[in-house]
């Protein structure tokens, strides 16, 4: 496989993070500043959204399954058919309707449409991994890259969006009163964005729309330009297809599966509670309000030069060792939160990028692994690897829903307010615990599973053989 055909790999899946880096970082702040929504309503909108993306995951997997081969492959058809809609969803997410009355129903409906269209962009597109080439280096190598650009789109989505709708928003000043309770001080400390003209503002999100959907349209003609995809090497002309339903009762019994699918859930949940409340912590429990726009792009920059070293360390020493530096944003984040300091902080945001690199491209390293260990297993069936990445993706996306529930009920629970100065203790040291304690017990618990985890460098070795002998 040449470096050109896994760089044009990359390429390709590097929008949809772009597009899913803009709106996770700016479109609550949108809903509520721009759009003028509660923020009970854009809550909804928000998590509806997600949920419509992980449900939509295992029918993405059914009718995928089912598709026949055509010129252009059988997953190839899926990525080219998806994209002009999700341009489409994507930049009316940003558009104010020219009513006030079904506002919410509008950004709801094309917030669930973005997040199904990425869905069905997204597995036919992972799952391509299999039908790049039969060589296991050569897909680690893919994976390899297609991290490395999907963590750099997330870095040039969250920069990209800042600087264009910078100017929609006025940083929030806080004049905090030693003799005033701020935490009950709304008026006082309330931070409201310049209203002087908001038609402008929805002008310039408007345009930093525009401009993603740019880049999506490139990523995908380069993605078609440049990849080929090959059919299933090992089936034989007589196989069929395995039924979705059979083929998720199959790999739900699989045991190498369910081991790195619970592993990695918990691992997942620990890094989204760690990235949804690192700018809260900076803000209030730290004193870094000032710097935790730096520390998001520290975190960011490390993350994207860090997987190339991953892939040399686990190409080295396994990835099961690999797994281990996962588990190094522990000591770190929980000296954090025992002693808030400038310096100290860098180095956490440093340190967490590559643990959050070697957490994405572990899974989706070992992933075709277990395929072909499945492969192995069930010579006489075909297609089902869309099952294998369509039920990944949904249980990431499910965890992903699960810290944000586990954030959002910890800090309603003790009494957050949006827009004041300080907050209460009781979230100061909620956050603190979302920071350090329990992604602490997460990431050991995932670590701990992905012990049992059966398949070894020297397992993968003569899986290789035998599908090469069966080929």
């Amino acid at each position: 496989l040449s470096m050109c055909s896994k760089l044009c790999y990359a390429i390709g899946g590097a929008p949809n993070q772009v597009a899913g880096s803009a709106a996770s970082f700016f479109l609550q702040i949108y809903l509520l500043d721009i759009a003028h929504i509660t923020p009970f309503h854009a809550s909804l909108v928000l998590f509806i959204g997600k949920a419509s993306g992980a449900v939509t995951d295992p029918v993405a997997g059914f009718f995928i399954s089912k598709s026949r081969w055509t010129r252009i492959g059988r997953l190839m058809p899926w990525v080219l058919a998806c994209t002009p809609f999700t341009i489409v969803s994507y930049f009316f997410m940003w558009y104010p309707p020219p009513f006030l009355w079904g506002r919410v129903a509008w950004y709801l409906t094309f917030h669930c449409l973005f997040q199904a269209l990425t869905t069905l962009f997204q597995v036919p597109y992972s799952a391509l991994t299999m039908f790049l080439s039969t060589d296991q280096k050569d897909r680690d190598s893919a994976t390899a890259y297609r991290m490395t650009m999907e963590v750099l789109g997330t870095l040039i989505g969250a920069a990209l969006q800042g600087q264009i709708v910078a100017s929609a928003h006025v940083s929030p000043h806080c004049h905090v009163n030693p003799s005033v309770n701020t935490t009950d001080s709304w008026h006082d400390s309330h931070s409201t964005p310049d209203p002087s003209d908001p038609l402008s503002h929805q002008v310039i999100y408007m345009i930093a729309a525009g401009v993603i959907a740019g880049v999506y349209l490139l990523g995908i003609v380069v993605l078609f330009l440049g990849v080929k995809e090959r059919d299933d090497p090992y089936a034989l002309n007589s196989d069929r297809a395995i039924p979705f339903c059979k083929g998720l009762a199959l790999t739900m019994k699989h045991g190498p599966y369910v081991k790195l699918t619970a592993s990695f859930l918990l691992i997942s949940t620990a890094v989204q509670l760690e990235q949804g409340n690192f700018v809260l912590f900076c803000t209030h429990a730290a004193g870094l309000r000032n710097h935790f726009q730096y520390l998001v792009v520290t975190i960011l920059v490390s993350a994207v030069v860090s997987v190339p070293f991953w892939q040399k360390f686990l190409q080295r020493f396994g990835k099961k060792c690999a797994a281990c530096g996962i588990s190094w944003m522990i000591p770190f984040a929980v000296m954090l939160v025992t002693i808030p300091n400038l310096i100290l902080a860098y180095f956490v945001a440093f340190i967490s990028g590559l643990s959050i690199a070697a957490s994405l491209l572990l899974p989706w390293s070992m992933l075709p692994d277990v395929v072909d260990n499945f492969r192995l297993q069930n010579p006489h069936g075909k297609g089902h690897e869309t099952i294998f990445y369509s039920s990944y993706v949904f249980f990431t996306k499910m965890s992903a829903g699960i810290g944000l529930g586990i954030s959002a009920a910890g800090l309603e629970f003790t009494g957050y307010k949006p827009g004041i100065c300080r907050q209460s203790d009781d979230v100061i040291l909620t956050l603190k615990i979302l920071i350090g304690a329990v992604p602490a017990i997460l990431i050991l618990l995932g670590l701990f599973i992905l012990l049992f985890y059966p398949i070894t460098e020297e397992s993968r070795k003569e899986t290789k053989l035998a599908l090469e002998e069966l080929r």
